[in-house]
């Protein structure tokens, strides 16, 4: 699927619909460059999952990893931008509980993440700088 978001409302949407989608145990590749978009679509699946449109869902940036707990189940969601090794990535925990769902950005640092992956959404902004291009690719 490839679809145009031209605005933040649309990300939302789409952040809805995806969740909807989302069972225990799926792991979820956000690819992008820097501001393309990742973590305000995580932000709105994570909202939607909880059911919670005010939910705070900082960037895990820093933290690497930021755990919700959900009528789904628990949620992890992880920045692995700041991964010093793909070795680091057993520490975080992301592969540990099977009924997780599990959203990643930056995944392309962890080759075992990449390879466990079920759900790939690649964000890009499109010439012109309006908006956000996405494909969304079920494994």
């Amino acid at each position: 699927m490839q679809q145009f978001l031209p605005d933040d409302a649309a990300t939302a949407a789409l952040g809805a619909e995806l969740a909807a989608t989302l069972v225990p145990g799926d792991l979820i590749i956000l690819n992008g460059d820097l501001g393309a978009g990742k973590t305000a679509l995580a932000r709105a699946i994570i909202r939607a999952l909880a059911n919670d449109p005010a939910l705070d869902v900082p960037s895990p940036t820093f933290a690497l990893v930021q755990p919700y707990d959900t009528a789904k189940g628990p949620v992890l969601h992880a920045d692995l931008y700041r991964l010093g090794d793909p070795r680091e990535v057993d520490e975080l925990g992301l592969l540990d509980n099977p009924d997780a769902i599990v959203l990643v950005e930056w995944a392309e640092r962890a080759p075992e993440i990449v390879e466990a992956a079920t759900l790939v959404v690649a964000l890009s902004i499109p010439p012109g700088g309006a908006g956000r291009q996405v494909s969304v690719t079920r494994r």
